[in-house]
């Protein structure tokens, strides 16, 4: 039997091994997970805000161990990590007060003497979470699937397996019935197998567009429902009457948040000419003084990245845009020493075809594009094959709103990054994935949305 190993990015330190468990035994942990369905399913919605909230409640009096383990499995800087875990307990408060409403049944004029719409749970739900925000993203989706009667089993990345199991002690310590949500730790090639097992009724995957595929392949075979949170290369349009000082603080803090690891980060920045080359100065000065350093020292602004096979394959996708024709700015080196570190790097004269235009920078590397106009930038910025998230910086609310709307992505924010937010739904177009999570839309992604007609 294999293990996961935890590896502190910032050491390169062992500090957790966990038993995988086999494909058999994860079949076992499945029928266990339908058994507490086929009761969860009856509760009633008052019951189940109950344990959402004292869940909420758990993660707030927990709030530092959890994001210490967050700190150490995957290297998120500790401010950070606190309000990773707030953030957990924030959306399992709007579902709690919000889950009944968003779910009520809906009455339909027809010439039936009653008809309507009603939402019912379909069973156990795996979701195969990615390492960059280890506790959210599983929250994510585990508060609107147990609000709406269904239960979850969870894959979880292979370097954050204490933060699985640490969830799962959460569900538990909140009170939530044996079996609503378990922690799977499988390796990846049990996918499939878990996929196909009959009381599995749906898949969400929040990770790479690779995995997507896979994932969306296996579940279209099997006539299951998959909801894709894939990558992102988020393109921001920076227009000529920005304010220069706010626009490159907000990009600095877009860049290299999360240890630039966020897939709905400003990834490309598309600036008009007019401002291009200040642009890039200032940007470079607020890079450069942003310090780098360990996670855990509450004055880093941004730690290393989650493992060193990451921080390489970066490194190879920057040495690659620069032999392109792109124009290093700022870092591009690997430092020496222990850890995933890799320093705050811009490049610059960006064009389609390039690898940083072209493709997702999982790190703190900012990708900077200039357009002659306005039009231009609209193009370049749509010039993807993602589609996330988008925004535009501009001192005119309007025009930016009017740019906004033709931005192709799943959301496009002016003047402000883009966020999940748990009253918005969230999710991609073209490459970056399809279904929507958060909001209204997405507690109804895994409900039956069924007819009642009664003449």
């Amino acid at each position: 039997m294999s293990t996961a190993i935890s590896i502190n990015p910032a050491s390169g330190e062992k500090i957790g091994e966990y038993k995988r468990i086999t494909l058999n035994q994860a079949k076992q942990k499945i029928d266990e997970a339908n058994k507490a369905f086929n009761s969860w399913k009856r509760t009633s919605f008052e019951e189940r805000a109950v344990l959402l909230h004292k869940l909420a409640d758990v993660f707030d009096s927990d709030k530092e161990v959890y994001a210490q383990l967050a700190t150490q499995e995957m290297g998120k800087t500790i401010g950070q990590a606190r309000k990773e875990v707030e953030k957990c307990a924030v959306i399992c408060r709007y579902y709690a007060d919000n889950g009944a409403k968003l779910l009520a049944e809906e009455k339909v004029e027809t010439e039936a003497h009653k008809s309507y719409v009603t939402f019912q749970p379909i069973g156990v739900i795996l979701a195969v979470m990615p390492w960059n925000f280890p506790f959210y993203q599983v929250i994510r989706f585990a508060a609107p699937s147990l609000m709406a009667g269904n239960v979850g089993v969870l894959k979880h990345a292979s370097n954050v397996q204490g933060v699985a199991f640490a969830i799962e002690e959460a569900f538990i310590k909140a009170g939530f019935p044996v079996g609503s949500f378990i922690n799977l730790n499988v390796s990846s090639e049990e996918i499939e197998g878990i996929i196909e097992e009959d009381n599995i009724k749906a898949v969400t995957l929040t990770g790479s567009e690779s995995a997507g595929r896979s994932v969306a392949s296996i579940a279209g075979k099997n006539l299951k429902k998959a909801v894709l949170e894939l990558g992102g290369s988020d393109a921001y349009v920076v227009l000529e009457d920005v304010d220069l000082d706010k626009a490159t603080e907000l990009a600095t803090f877009g860049r290299l948040q999360n240890n630039g690891q966020t897939c709905i980060a400003a990834k490309r920045f598309v600036v008009l000419a007019e401002i291009y080359d200040d642009f890039l100065d200032m940007l470079a000065k607020k890079m450069k003084a942003a310090k780098m350093g360990l996670p855990t020292d509450e004055d880093t602004y941004y730690g290393p990245l989650a493992r060193t096979d990451l921080r390489d394959e970066l490194h190879k996708q920057v040495s690659k845009s620069i032999a392109e024709g792109a124009r290093l700015l700022l870092g591009g080196t690997v430092p020496e020493g222990k850890g995933a570190y890799y320093p705050a790097t811009i490049l610059a004269d960006l064009k389609p075809g390039m690898e940083a235009f072209d493709q997702e920078l999982f790190g703190p590397v900012a990708s900077v594009i200039k357009a002659k106009d306005e039009k231009e930038a609209i193009e370049l910025a749509n010039n993807s094959t993602f589609g996330l998230g988008s925004g535009v910086l501009t001192s005119d609310r309007e025009r930016g709103e009017k740019i906004a709307l033709q931005l192709e992505a799943g959301s496009s924010f002016v003047n402000k990054l883009v966020v999940s937010d748990p009253r918005l739904p969230f999710g991609g177009v073209k490459n970056s994935g399809f279904g929507r999570e958060l909001s209204g839309y997405g507690i109804k992604e895994f409900v039956n949305i069924k007819t009642i007609w009664v003449d």
